[in-house]
């Protein structure tokens, strides 16, 4: 099931919040918001959201091991419906990469960017008009082992102070030769003259157990047209 929280204190029409939601394709959503945003909380609830799961074993040994558990054994065994465990190394870790990230907008050619951002954390990597609306999807991959509880984070800063926080919780994914793609949903920019400007961000991707596969910052402007 997946797990939305969205703090944001983004304006839109100068004086009115984005409401950010998420989907990701065959898969249920649950929303929640909450309005604390004390700058840094995103990072201990991080920290509070790691389950401890004990030693991380291999799949073909993890597959031994619940044999006699039914049903455990069926709930892996549809995981890895499409994985071939001959291929499948002995190291227990999961190896997941996030490839890139696409922005779809009904108003231009979608944009692809390569993760990580060319241009460091200095150079915008990407623009978005005010007042747009706009999609989000991530490319990764999965190999080695089951990541179990995969989730993204996404904070933004104007002038130093957090506009927004966003917390989505993904799911498990098996090991599969063929990329996962992340959709989001569609979300709006904010509009007006005070929504205008360089913003500041950290993007993450950690799993139940606090492995961060992914800990990205860069920047994006907003302006008044899109970029010729």
């Amino acid at each position: 099931m997946d797990k939305e929280e969205n703090k944001s204190a983004l304006p839109k029409n100068e004086d009115e919040k984005i409401n950010n939601n998420h989907s990701r394709k065959n898969s249920e959503a649950m929303d929640v918001n909450n309005e604390d945003d004390d700058d840094g909380e995103e990072e201990e609830e991080d920290e509070k959201d790691a389950v401890i799961l004990g030693p991380v074993v291999g799949l073909k040994e993890q597959l031994e091991m619940d044999k006699d558990d039914e049903s455990l054994r069926r709930w892996k065994e549809s995981l890895l419906a499409n994985v071939d465990l001959s291929e499948v190394g002995e190291n227990p870790d999961p190896e997941v990469k996030i490839l890139d990230l696409t922005i779809e907008t009904p108003d231009r050619a979608e944009l692809i960017l390569p993760i990580p951002f060319e241009g460091g954390s200095k150079t915008p990597a990407f623009v978005l008009k005010d007042g747009s609306k706009f999609r989000l999807k991530f490319n990764i991959t999965v190999a080695n082992n089951i990541v179990s509880g995969l989730r993204y984070t996404n904070t933004v800063w104007k002038k130093n102070i957090r506009v927004d926080y966003k917390k989505v919780m993904l799911g498990t994914f098996s090991p599969q030769k063929e990329s996962y793609v992340i959709e989001l949903q569609e979300e709006t920019t904010p509009s007006g003259f005070l929504a205008r400007g360089n913003y500041t961000a950290k993007t993450k991707f950690v799993d139940d157990d606090g492995k961060c596969y992914l800990e990205m910052d860069y920047t994006f402007d907003i302006k008044k047209e899109w970029p010729h």
